[in-house]
């Protein structure tokens, strides 16, 4: 049986919306929001993202339209993975002189384990939260948890949920924080822009996009540490994920899981009268 192509050049109505919220994205421009000493940039690219999950609330998205639209949005990911990873030649020497640093901060992915776990955990939710926290929750990682639990198990709810989150607030959330913290601490910016590649490409774009504004001067530096560091988490992530993260989520939930029946157990035992 023939493949059925989708239609996704067809979808006119789609093309218009996307090319006026990007007009409008861009006629609207970069602003600064100053907070103390620190400063928040609102790029185009998060202005896009608003108006666009906005719309998607309305009449005006069809289910189709949207549909079409998570095919077009792999596809230019694609595209711009590209674009930067042609960014990394002439920073090149640079990358290599980093050497450890950039390898190691696939590290930085345990961050999730350590500190959102227990939360997750202290807030009531069980198994969901070995998804929701094993990783960043992105394509690798969906992939990952689906085929070990199933999608339709607790841990493939909860990356599936992250997926989504990821999807719709992630590219916001970084574009505003990097700007600020670049802004407020005494970190290198190069080291913001090794951290911005999280293994997603608007994820990377939004949390670059502020530092090569903030810092003109280093925008090779910053583009091309920022796509060496993307390459890396993309290609090397679903392995950490494989033989570090995912066993270090279920053992440390196992952990926190008993502390916290234990603890429960406890408090709901009735406590001995004094004297008797």
């Amino acid at each position: 049986m023939e493949e059925k192509q989708p239609k996704l050049w067809k979808d006119w109505r789609l093309h218009i919306i996307v090319l006026i919220l990007v007009l409008l994205a861009e006629g609207i421009g970069t602003h600064e929001i100053s907070l103390g000493p620190g400063v928040i940039l609102l790029l185009p690219m998060l202005y896009a993202v608003v108006f666009g999950l906005a719309l998607y609330f309305t009449p005006v998205v069809k289910e189709k339209m949207s549909i079409n639209a998570d095919s077009i949005v792999f596809l230019s990911a694609s595209l711009l993975v590209a674009k930067f990873s042609f960014a990394i030649g002439p920073g090149i020497e640079e990358i290599i002189k980093a050497g450890p640093a950039l390898l190691l901060q696939e590290l930085g992915n345990f961050g999730t384990i350590f500190l959102a776990l227990p939360v997750a955990i202290a807030i009531g939710m069980k198994r969901e939260s070995i998804g929701m926290t094993h990783s960043l929750g992105r394509e690798g990682n969906l992939a990952l948890i689906t085929d070990k639990y199933g999608f339709n198990s607790p841990e493939g709810r909860g990356v599936m949920a992250m997926y989504i989150y990821g999807t719709l607030f992630g590219a916001m959330f970084l574009g505003l924080i990097s700007g600020l913290l670049v802004s407020l601490t005494p970190i290198h910016p190069l080291a913001f822009a090794m951290a911005s590649g999280v293994g997603s490409a608007s994820m990377m774009a939004a949390a670059s996009g502020p530092l090569v504004t903030m810092f003109p001067d280093m925008k090779e530096s910053i583009v091309a540490f920022a796509a060496a560091s993307n390459v890396i988490s993309a290609s090397t992530g679903l392995f950490v994920s494989i033989f570090f993260a995912l066993p270090l989520t279920e053992k440390l939930y196992e952990i926190l899981s008993k502390f916290k029946g234990d603890k429960a157990k406890q408090d709901a035992e009735p406590k001995a009268k004094i004297g008797g």
